[in-house]
């Protein structure tokens, strides 16, 4: 790490030496007995019950001192939010040597440092809810001041840090000092956990599947790669569960799901991470029709759990996340945005319908890849409600089933909200015949140049030649839905640790 301090840490650095040389333990036992928090005291502290709030002890980081003498007036932040402590010497050295006041708090006491009070909670003469102070205890010791943002008389944030940079590279920081990042993520935790609910109430079996992958399978996507030393074998980061669940759904489960962590080794932008997360779930006996409309009840119920209310604030717009959403085929949604007809075109017109539409085309692509690519340049972004973008052609989709009644389509589709895809869904492909077919034209676009076609997963294959019931499944990207449910911007901005390149060092050449 780098060493060159600056002028701040150094005085630091000098006063966490005068409290040793004091006998001030700076990072004393782990063990404080901590029994209330700032929201609990300030929302249900009241003169007329002031005795259950005759003895608390609370704890938290420094966010400002007022010296006003013999008194200090300290504001803690803690996992809840923000309190005021009153710190008077004759308090807190009743019947001792003064000098801990005055050596300890008064002068070697900084802005960040943890402490613990215990105390009785009362009201000041401002009308401030606060713990008068009858013993303190410094807990830890900060060597690094934190930044400087401006604050309100009761300590709330009014200009906050915004540099990514810092934000991103040091969430830890940015945590302490943007009270709506926490906010953020104690939002997406709701969120997860109102999903799981949601399924766990339905029947549905949580389940682990592999991260390590010996065939990165189930999505079209190019994988990390790592190797395995005592089998000497190269294997993938997943890029989906999706194989792995379904061969449970052969295995005689009838509904499983998965929280799980997938990696792709592409591109980054503010709504892509190479390591994310998706909920993927499969249930027996059910197609795509049926998932549509569980989808929908899902999101009208993380709505209202987040919100209260089915309409969402992101950005500029209001989001209605009440059922039903609007169904649109993949042809007749490129056609409303751009009059042209793509749906009986060959892969040579579409190459050449792409190029005239400016979009960025090769030659390894094939026609379920040059369709994706038309949708995604000239449709996509266009539908801010949530919409079902359902039939897509056979070609974009090798683990999808055949259309019932539709030549050439599959029933498959992709939810999009506010421009962005947020779930895909199938009636899920059974046929291992079918399979084996769509995975070999896999292997010819591969071989065409296509670094996310998908490999030949034999042993999935000899799963469905077991049999697997008629099948529908679905995966949700839990970032993108936390934007949308939190009204973040990027993909950074609710992941805790986002991915970025390798600090540079001042002592690095």
């Amino acid at each position: 790490m780098n060493q060159h301090l600056s002028e701040q840490e150094i005085i630091r650095r000098d006063k966490l030496k005068q409290l040793q040389e004091l006998g001030v333990d700076p990072y004393p036992a782990p063990l404080y007995p901590v029994t209330h928090h700032s929201t609990e005291i300030k929302e249900k502290f009241t003169e007329e019950n002031a005795a259950d709030f005759a003895n608390v002890c609370v704890a938290g980081r420094i966010m400002s001192i007022n010296d006003k003498g013999k008194v200090f007036f300290i504001k803690i932040l803690d996992a809840k939010g923000i309190i005021q402590l009153y710190v008077k010497r004759d308090d807190v050295c009743a019947g001792e040597d003064k000098s801990f006041f005055d050596k300890v708090i008064k002068h070697l006491v900084d802005l960040g440092d943890i402490i613990g009070v215990t105390g009785f909670v009362f009201r000041t003469k401002l009308g401030e809810i606060s713990v008068h102070a009858q013993s303190f205890t410094l807990l830890t010791k900060s060597l690094k001041p934190l930044p400087v943002v401006k604050r309100d008389e009761e300590g709330n944030v009014f200009d906050a840090v915004t540099d990514p940079e810092f934000r991103y590279r040091q969430r830890y920081a940015d945590l302490i000092i943007n009270p709506d990042v926490k906010d953020t993520f104690v939002k997406r935790s709701k969120l997860i956990n109102t999903m799981r609910d949601f399924l766990n109430e339905r029947g549905a079996l949580e389940v682990d599947t592999p991260v390590l992958q010996s065939i990165p399978g189930g999505a079209a996507a190019r994988p990390f790669i790592t190797h395995h030393n005592a089998l000497d074998v190269p294997f993938y980061l997943r890029i989906a569960n999706e194989l792995y669940l379904k061969r449970l759904i052969v295995g005689g489960f009838d509904w499983v799901y998965e929280f799980s962590r997938n990696f792709r080794n592409e591109g980054m932008d503010r709504t892509h991470n190479p390591e994310f997360t998706i909920l993927e779930w499969y249930t027996a006996y059910k197609d795509y029709f049926w998932m549509m409309e569980t989808t929908e009840q899902l999101f009208e119920k993380i709505a209202l759990a987040l919100h209260g209310t089915t309409d969402v604030q992101v950005g500029e717009n209001i989001i209605s996340f009440k059922a039903p959403f609007k169904r649109i085929s993949i042809f007749d949604a490129v056609k409303e945005n751009t009059g042209i007809d793509i749906s009986n075109m060959d892969e040579a017109q579409l190459f050449e319908t792409a190029k005239q539409l400016k979009i960025e085309v090769d030659k390894s692509m094939g026609k379920g890849k040059l369709i994706d690519e038309i949708f995604s340049e000239t449709s996509e972004a266009k539908f801010i409600q949530p919409t079902f973008i359902i039939d897509y052609p056979v070609e974009m989709s090798p683990l999808t089933k055949k259309h019932r009644s539709k030549e050439g389509l599959v029933e498959r589709f992709e939810l999009m909200v506010n421009g962005k895809e947020i779930a895909n869904a199938y009636s899920e492909l059974n046929d291992p015949i079918d399979q084996r077919e769509r995975f070999e034209e896999q292997v010819r676009l591969m071989e065409r140049g296509d670094l996310e076609a998908m490999f030949i997963d034999h042993d999935f294959l000899r799963a469905l030649e077991y049999g697997m019931p008629p099948t529908s499944g679905i995966g949700i990207g839990i970032d993108r839905l936390c934007m949308l449910m939190t009204n973040q911007p990027s993909i950074q901005d609710v992941l805790l640790f986002p991915q970025m390149r390798p600090e540079r060092l001042d002592n690095e050449v």
